[in-house]
């Protein structure tokens, strides 16, 4: 499966006020392994940046003065996402950006859904944890992702940073349940579920030496992997 983690920064929050796509940022995925591959442009969008949008990208207008227009770019763009699932980040926002920069092309009607299929990962992580702080920067928090280097936002770092959050949130370890977090947000866990007392009794298994030395090098993966949180290992100690 071919996937592209996209993100997207702009001239302000809103298209349909005649804001702009600045910069688009993608990296590759194929069968759940980050591939190398990567598109990334900046963007003269015609028109002044919002101060408040300078704020966060710290992209100037000055720097975007010879940069190349969508139209310029566009054809690049959409053979790199052509056929592919798009995972982003609150992605009504950046698609919404992308289908205005298409519409304002002559003779386009087509809008993203054309191209590519998209999968919203703040919708994924809601249902995964809800009742918490779903921003990119909350999600490397529970994910023990080291994201110290994004001081501002930035396209191409944020679609890396994603791509990092989306493999774990689909495949790896976190904590169920952040305390502090969870407080902040009014988290009040999880009801327990009991199995009926009359349930067939399970045959136990002992593991062997060789298998639970595998066992504790695949804890030792997860507890780095999740900034030393992973759960059996806690109850280990």
């Amino acid at each position: 499966m071919r996937q592209i983690v996209l993100d997207t920064e702009t001239t302000g929050l809103n298209p349909a006020e005649g804001h702009r796509i600045i910069e688009i940022g993608c990296v590759e995925l194929v069968d759940r392994r980050l591939t190398g591959n990567h598109f990334h442009v900046y963007l003269n969008p015609e028109r002044e940046i919002d101060v408040g949008a300078i704020e966060v990208h710290g992209i100037s207008n000055e720097f975007l003065a010879d940069k190349p227009l969508f139209a310029d770019v566009v054809d690049d763009f959409i053979e790199f996402i052509r056929d592919a699932e798009l995972v982003i980040h609150n992605a009504p926002f950046d698609v919404g950006f992308l289908n205005h920069e298409l519409k304002q092309l002559r003779g386009e009607k087509r809008g993203i859904n054309a191209f590519s299929t998209v999968l919203d990962t703040l919708v994924m992580a809601r249902k995964k944890h809800p009742g918490q702080r779903n921003s990119l920067d909350a999600l490397c928090n529970r994910y023990g992702i080291d994201n110290s280097h994004r001081e501002l936002h930035g396209a191409l770092l944020d679609a890396e940073i994603l791509s990092d959050v989306y493999l774990l949130m689909t495949g790896g370890q976190t904590a169920l349940l952040l305390g502090a977090e969870a407080d902040e947000q009014g988290e009040e866990g999880y009801a327990i579920k009991r199995l009926p007392e009359d349930r067939l009794k399970l045959k136990v298994v002992r593991c062997g030496e060789a298998e639970l030395e595998a066992h504790n090098e695949y804890l030792e993966f997860l507890d780095k992997q999740s900034g030393e949180q992973c759960l059996w290992r806690k109850l280990d100690s």
